[in-house]
């Protein structure tokens, strides 16, 4: 005991180790939260309006006084605000991507998280220790009418998965050689934010969103929003119940982790019959590493996805082309998009690998 309480001290005396970084981590929940709640106050979307006193922007988003400082100058502790004296701004990346005004907002995931996953996360180790999901499911609920079961909360789930969506599909529309082909399916697409990207860049493709019915709505206002309900279509169904519609490059963005093996599997061979010769799908997922051991968002993503699903999980580069290959497709590869997320190519009927 002695012995091994003197080699504890004299790494910690020798600074080999710190227990900062364990700290870190598991604090890390208190950072979370706090920029959760200033997503759910609105406060970037009441900075982008301009500077603010910090005793008018407290009573405009109705904090009390007690919490207040704390609470602003810890946004500016962790970057998302400025302060000069007791006035506040929001950071460029704060007024970019938190002012629900505008499209680059990707605050509607956060939002979402806050909502629910927040309090989900608690019950990991009940997940762990039963397999099963931990969200509305847990007591018989479904997860989908939770989400859809107001328009309002169908918007934000939708607004959501777009936000977190939004710099994928800008890569995609840059890194993909569009030039080879001419339209773009998005499978389970949301809002339509790819086949939106990709045909701002690229004025020669038209496209678009398979998705359940109710999420029409929604869809259009989007659509229309960016001027291209002339070159990005809706089309309604349910991807396991029927065909997919045929396009030149089909796209499933943040679907296969949802679902289990057999699932994934059963889609990609749906995407390959709907395709031409030629013809590409493209999927991105927060990919985890081969070797299991870097992208460290693909991991606590899969965790997400045993908190959140029956059987859905996150896989790795070789998983996923070795599901392509077994669906028909010749040529896989896989390249980096950001933040943990992945592409992973298939090309129907040329052999050889990427």
């Amino acid at each position: 005991m002695h012995a091994h309480s003197g080699r504890t001290a004299r790494n910690f005396m020798s600074h080999e180790i710190s227990p900062e970084p364990i700290l870190q981590v598991g604090l890390g929940y208190m950072a979370s939260k706090t920029l959760l709640t200033a997503v759910e106050l609105d406060v970037f979307t009441r900075l982008a309006q301009g500077p603010c006193e910090r005793g008018d922007l407290a009573g405009a988003l109705g904090l009390h006084s007690r919490g207040a400082a704390d609470f602003l100058d810890a946004l500016v502790a962790l970057g998302f605000l400025e302060r000069r004296g007791t006035e506040y701004r929001n950071s460029p990346s704060a007024d970019a991507f938190l002012d629900r005004e505008k499209d680059t907002y990707v605050g509607g995931v956060l939002e979402m998280a806050n909502s629910r996953l927040y309090p989900f996360w608690g019950s990991l180790t009940e997940a762990l220790r039963t397999g099963k999901p931990q969200n509305e499911q847990k007591h018989g609920g479904d997860v989908y009418d939770a989400i859809y079961h107001d328009q309002a909360g169908l918007e934000r789930f939708l607004n959501g998965m777009t936000g977190l969506s939004m710099g994928m599909a800008r890569a995609i529309a840059e890194k993909f050689p569009w030039v080879d082909y001419r339209t773009v399916l998005d499978v389970g697409g949301a809002l339509g934010c790819v086949p939106v990207a990709v045909a701002q860049r690229h004025l020669h493709i038209s496209g678009g969103v398979f998705e359940l019915p109710r999420v029409r709505p929604v869809f259009d206002k989007y659509v229309t929003s960016f001027g291209l309900t002339d070159r990005i279509a809706f089309h309604g169904g349910d991807f396991f119940a029927d065909d997919l519609p045929t396009a030149d490059v089909i796209v499933l963005g943040q679907i296969l982790h949802g679902w289990g093996l057999d699932e994934k599997r059963l889609l990609l061979k749906k995407a390959y019959d709907a395709l031409p010769d030629g013809g590409a799908v493209l999927v991105y997922d927060a990919i985890i590493d081969d070797e299991r051991r870097h992208n460290t968002f693909g991991l606590l993503a899969s965790l997400n996805m045993l908190i959140e699903s029956a059987a859905g999980f996150e896989y790795t580069a070789a998983d996923g082309r070795s599901w392509m290959a077994e669906a028909g497709f010749g040529s896989t590869w896989v390249e980096p998009l950001m933040g943990g997320y992945s592409l992973l190519v298939g090309i129907k009927g040329r052999p050889g690998a990427g």
